[in-house]
């Protein structure tokens, strides 16, 4: 037989009959049942996964690396912060004034006592307005990086930084016994500003009959602008480095001065006050500010009078309204992790928060100098380098503008924690027998010491010279409550700002 024979054998196979039902049985066709949230495909180890079930694993294991990698950045950012805080903890601040072996220290004051001090001053009066202001060129307001100006040089112009006792309004007031205490706004501003302060710094006492004066020595730290000073990123040490910090001050300082000059319309038109500008002779050519002599009443029998400067005038409704005119500058982006070309327009918030971050200090002084004179009106500019290395060049990138006593709300400046710190200070030295003292904050703790000195100390015949380390005079061991190490904290933090335009 053929092996492909399909005929069939009904006998081996026989038909069942269709007549019968018995062999009729009901089969069950449902599919087995589900959980309702169970999975609608069943995969085995060899059937190739759907591309969705693939994109989603690779998708969590891109979530995974990412969680490990940013723990990674927190613990790396975490070191390097502990390192740069370390560093800058370690770098050796200088004092401002060498410290003579003669001298003799009465007292030393922890920068934690200011916190808690308040004092209330009624509203000053004028005693007289010195010299001519221009009018401020609105022009600026509409700066942008995209349309910055060169920065220019006004080398004709006469700038004056004069010390209360070299003043001579000053002298012809005390002589008519005006008041008692007498300071700069410089001065007052950096008393009350102290507790924000990390670099060194220093003002001369001078105790004469019942009356006190506060002075700067010449070339006082006090006539620069500081740096980068409350930043936690150290900057190069070597002096002749162009981004260390005495270079950084130099700079500011002179881009302040010429910004101020800048932004004026300068066709001429001037508004002058009851008398010149009294350090000028006749002939100069003098930048654009007025001195506002003003006297606040501390006591009943006790009134301060300071020197108080605005830099320019702008007519609003009718009315000329004071301004005085500062500019934050930029040196290399890196130092603070914000570029202002590409941030400036458009996070101009974050900008100025970066600001109060590393220069809350010098902001600080601006805004209670602006308070001190009663300017209606503070404007800050933005002036960057050319290029990060080239020191000479600047752009103006933008000019915003605030009302004092609003951005000392906003960077929580108080008004009457600041008073209360000059009268602390004016108390005290007014229990100081006749002679001369000086003030010094400490270079490496947040706190200040006065000493007694010479009466010639700082004179033009005065020889100070520098010791070597090992033979300075070294303070007394700190208190707990003093030894905080400066740069970590300020006893006045500042707040998240918002800009005003």
């Amino acid at each position: 037989e053929s092996p492909f024979d399909f005929s069939l054998d009904l006998d081996t196979f026989p038909l069942a009959n269709p007549e019968d039902d018995s062999s009729f049985r009901l089969v069950d066709a449902k599919p087995p049942s589900r959980p309702k949230f169970g999975p609608k495909w069943r995969f085995n180890q060899h059937r190739p996964q759907l591309p969705q079930r693939r994109d989603e694993e690779v998708e969590a294991r891109k979530r995974e690396a990412e969680k490990e990698r940013a723990r990674r950045d927190r613990l790396y950012n975490l070191n390097r912060s502990n390192q740069n805080q370390q560093r800058r903890e370690a770098a050796i601040f200088k004092s401002s004034v060498d410290i003579q072996p003669e001298w003799n220290m009465l007292d030393q004051i922890p920068f934690s006592t200011f916190s808690k001090l308040s004092f209330s001053v009624p509203e000053p009066e004028d005693l007289l307005l010195c010299g001519a202001l221009e009018y401020y060129d609105r022009s600026f307001d509409r700066i942008t990086p995209k349309n910055e100006r060169r920065l220019e040089r006004f080398k004709n112009r006469n700038f004056f930084k004069v010390t209360t006792t070299d003043d001579p309004v000053i002298r012809r007031l005390a002589n008519e016994d005006k008041a008692t205490v007498f300071a700069t706004d410089t001065i007052l501003a950096t008393l009350m500003c102290a507790p924000r302060s990390v670099y060194s710094w220093d003002i001369v006492i001078q105790r004469v009959g019942n009356k006190l004066f506060f002075d700067k020595r010449d070339g006082s730290q006090l006539d620069l602008l500081s740096v980068h000073e409350t930043s936690q990123e150290p900057l190069p040490e070597a002096k002749d480095d162009i981004n260390s910090a005495y270079s950084l001050s130099v700079e500011a300082a002179y881009i302040n001065q010429n910004f101020s000059q800048q932004v004026l319309v300068r066709d001429g038109n001037k508004v002058s006050f009851d008398e010149p500008n009294p350090f000028a002779n006749e002939g100069d050519e003098v930048a654009s500010v007025a001195y506002r002599y003003r006297r606040w009443k501390l006591d009943n029998d006790m009134y301060l009078i300071a020197r108080c400067e605005v830099q320019s005038v702008v007519e609003v409704n009718n009315q000329k309204s004071f301004l005085t005119l500062n500019a934050l500058n930029e040196f290399d982006p890196k130092y603070s992790g914000v570029d202002w070309r590409q941030k400036l327009e458009t996070q101009r918030g974050a900008v100025l928060a970066t600001e109060l971050k590393n220069n809350a200090n010098k902001l600080a002084k601006w805004t209670a100098q602006s308070i001190l004179a009663s300017a209606d009106l503070m404007k800050l500019g933005y002036v960057s380098r050319v290029h990060p290395r080239d020191h000479f060049n600047h752009v103006i990138l933008g000019v915003v503008g605030y009302k004092p006593r609003d951005f000392a709300a906003q960077i929580n400046l108080n008004t009457a924690n600041m008073w209360g710190i000059v009268k602390s200070i004016v108390d005290l030295c007014m229990k100081l027998n006749e002679g001369k003292y000086v003030l010094v904050k400490d270079p490496s703790k947040p706190q200040v010491r006065i000493y007694e000195v010479p009466a010639d100390a700082f004179e033009n015949d005065y020889v100070e010279e520098p010791l070597p380390e090992e033979e300075q005079v070294q303070p007394p061991a700190e208190d707990t409550e003093a030894g905080e190490p400066n740069g970590t904290t300020n006893d006045v933090e500042a707040k998240e700002t918002e800009t005003q335009t």
